[in-house]
């Protein structure tokens, strides 16, 4: 160490110490904000919520307001001090542009129940995923431990020295270049589905990280959290809800049917044919979760 400055491409010798010099981190204030939340379920203990797309869970440096978070706080400002200052009553966290349920903890003993339970990996975590291409098996089980990219570090990648994964699947519906999957959280890494999905050969279908070309109609990856199950942390019932395909998604996979249909078959008069109709609509059916979104089923 000479005191002196280094360009980044200096090799360092062998004995030779380096002194860094950092500024010191602004404190990150998280504060209310009247941010709309669909509330899907909520009492004195929980609140579910359906995230939308395009909404950050939690503050971090450079993103300091307008996420889930500082909306959670307007709502329930009690909340602030369960769980850490940054992410109060945040049990399990979405990607930014990933859509669907997530679970917050209103009371310390809430947080202690729910956070042992997806450590104990009893709460269930289902996610529709649009893939490329054709996924060949009906089901399957992808092993493959997850950490971060040897070169590029703000990504994930799967890694021979990384923390265990575990993502199960089946297919629900197979649509002309792409597959419609279900996939079941058995662990919670980061960008798990998306990674162990990219290391199968079979991408999210706008997923601008781990994907490919950009889809028609579609601003981010196709990923949606439908369907969150836990127990109750005070009563003990099993509470399930479901949360239907936001619009981006469901459009998307209307247009892949319609191309998957070809030509309507016409009846005597030149109108589209009956059959055409029902089939679109049990097709529909098929990829829909069982139950009515947005309610618990005990």
């Amino acid at each position: 160490m000479d005191r002196e400055p280094r360009k980044p491409a200096f090799r360092l010798r062998p004995g030779q110490r380096v002194q860094v010099l950092a500024p010191a981190a602004d404190p990150l204030l998280v504060g209310p904000e009247a941010i709309p939340l669909a509330v899907v379920h909520e009492d004195a203990d929980v609140l579910v919520i359906d995230k939308p797309a395009g909404l950050t869970v939690h503050p971090a440096p450079g993103h300091p307001g307008g996420t889930l978070v500082n909306a959670v706080l307007a709502r329930v400002p009690a909340i602030s001090g369960i769980g850490g200052a940054l992410r109060p009553g945040i049990v399990h966290r979405l990607d930014k542009d990933t859509s669907g349920l997530l679970v917050v903890a209103k009371t310390d003993t809430a947080y202690r129940s729910l956070t042992a339970q997806l450590r104990a990996r009893t709460m269930g975590r289902v996610y529709l995923a649009l893939v490329r291409g054709t996924v060949a098996a009906d089901s399957g089980v992808i092993a493959a431990p997850v950490g971060r990219h040897p070169t590029h570090r703000t990504r994930m990648a799967v890694v021979p020295h990384g923390r265990p994964a575990v993502t199960a699947y089946r297919v629900r519906e197979r649509l002309p270049g792409a597959t419609l999957l279900e996939c079941r959280l058995e662990t919670g890494r980061t960008h798990q589905i998306r990674v162990h999905l990219l290391h199968v050969g079979h991408p999210i279908l706008g997923d601008p990280v781990y994907g490919s070309a950009g889809v028609p109609g579609l601003e981010r990856q196709a990923l949606h959290a439908a369907r969150l199950e836990f127990l109750h942390p005070r009563t003990g019932s099993r509470l399930v809800f479901d949360a239907p395909l936001p619009g981006d998604i469901d459009a998307l996979l209307d247009r892949l049917r319609r191309e998957a249909a070809g030509p309507a078959p016409r009846g005597e008069q030149g109108r589209p044919h009956p059959a055409a109709g029902r089939a679109r609509k049990k097709a529909k059916s098929r990829a829909r979760m069982g139950g009515a979104p947005g309610r618990p089923h005990r």
